[in-house]
């Protein structure tokens, strides 16, 4: 930590000789603080500037020696003019109750084994919420003695804006909300039939009892999937969604996709497969291409109109040279989407109304979370996908990934 940290406020007091402000090849004058003279281990040096949160550093006797970017757009406060201060003086936290955090904290003569205060929210004096966590530097063990108090050397105070949390609980507050609607309707159908069955099974036929038992299947098969998308959304929102390449046949993968809908009752007619010359040989997660298809394709069902076209075709990645990419696009002929729509439909929960037909009623209201998911796992191999206006009218939605290696 003793080398983690360089300001770029120019404010900073410099070493007798070290001139404060370079000049820059435009005649500007950069407030980087100039780095230091003679060897510095690779990783030792970060500007405070260039780091997503705010960053408050304060010395031995509490005054602030780093103030970055981003502590001076939470708190309002120019960096120039709080370097040297007191940093409780500076930031006057306190707790929800009201409390002043430097009082009962006491992070310069507390507990000396402390190292660090957990992330919380505290209010500065005009009452905005900043969640804080802080870490102590303190003296050297072989400093300080073997009964040596190791008194702290720097406070470091990481800030962070509350906005983001208050999106992620709001977002987590629907997602559970979405989800308790979404298994009401078919747990309450198979408990309801299994219930009738159980209690009256002879005074149904044979063909009253298949019908029952078809249905609890159907909304046993829609759990299922529900609770897929949410371990879906889980790993997309984590990081820790896996991708197991191996040689896969896109083409042929769309043609299973249409059969299973065909299979499904939609008419063959409906749907139309292009493939364009010049393909890669493309390692990818045959599991995660069918769902990324599936899902595309369904959505083209379920809300466009006309004939369902899948073109695959060989591309390349933007400002790569190498083709080795393939590309997808799923078109429909309903009205497609409005400009001012596409950027929100790759969002969980986005619904879109019907683009051609009163197919959604056919096929239920769904989650919301499919295109989401569609967009985490493209992005999972490596890809991205759009939405824009189809050739012929409608919507298209084309997804692009890399062909990857079997070694991947």
């Amino acid at each position: 930590m003793d080398e983690l940290i360089s300001s770029r406020a120019s404010s900073i007091p410099q070493p007798a000789g070290t001139p404060a402000n370079t000049d820059t090849a435009d005649g500007q004058v950069s407030g980087v603080s100039p780095l230091p003279e003679g060897p510095v281990p690779i990783g030792s040096l970060v500007f405070a500037d260039e780091l997503p949160d705010g960053v408050v550093v304060a010395d031995e006797a509490g005054r602030i020696i780093v103030f970055n970017r981003v502590a001076a757009r939470l708190t309002g406060l120019d960096p120039a003019e709080v370097i040297g201060k007191f940093v409780f003086d500076v930031l006057p936290l306190r707790d929800a109750e009201g409390r002043d955090w430097w009082v009962y904290a006491d992070p310069y003569h507390g507990l000396p084994t402390r190292t660090r205060h957990p992330e919380r929210s505290l209010y500065l004096a005009d009452g905005t919420e900043i969640l804080v966590s802080v870490g102590y530097v303190r003296e050297d063990r072989r400093k300080a003695g073997t009964r040596g108090s190791r008194p702290v050397r720097r406070l470091v105070i990481s800030l962070r804006g509350a906005q983001q949390r208050e999106r992620l609980e709001r977002s987590r507050a629907e997602l559970v909300s979405t989800v308790a609607h979404e298994l009401r309707s078919p747990l309450t159908s198979v408990k309801g039939f299994t219930a009738t069955l159980l209690n009256k099974w002879g005074r149904f036929t044979d063909d009253q009892k298949r019908v029952m038992l078809e249905t609890v299947n159907a909304d046993a098969d829609r759990v299922t999937r529900l609770i897929t998308e949410l371990l879906d959304v889980s790993r997309i929102e984590s990081g820790r969604m896996e991708v197991h390449r191996q040689l896969v046949d896109v083409p042929d993968r769309a043609r299973k996709i249409i059969a299973g809908r065909v299979a499904a009752g939609d008419a063959e007619d409906r749907f139309r497969l292009e493939v364009l010359e010049g393909l890669p040989e493309t390692w990818l997660d045959a599991d995660k291409i069918d769902q990324i298809l599936g899902n595309l394709v369904e959505n083209a069902v379920r809300h466009g109109a006309g004939i369902v076209t899948i073109v695959v075709e060989p591309t390349r990645l933007e400002g790569e040279d190498d083709p080795a990419a393939v590309a997808v696009s799923v078109r429909d002929q309903g009205d497609g989407i409005s400009p001012d729509v596409a950027p929100r439909v790759f969002r969980q929960f986005w619904r879109g109304k019907p683009r051609g037909g009163s197919r959604r009623g056919q096929h239920g209201g769904g989650t919301g979370l499919g295109l989401y998911i569609v967009k985490g796992l493209v992005e999972a191999h490596g890809g991205t996908i759009c939405v824009r206006r189809a050739p012929g009218g409608g919507a298209e939605f084309r997804f692009t990934v890399p062909a990857g290696t079997a070694a991947a």
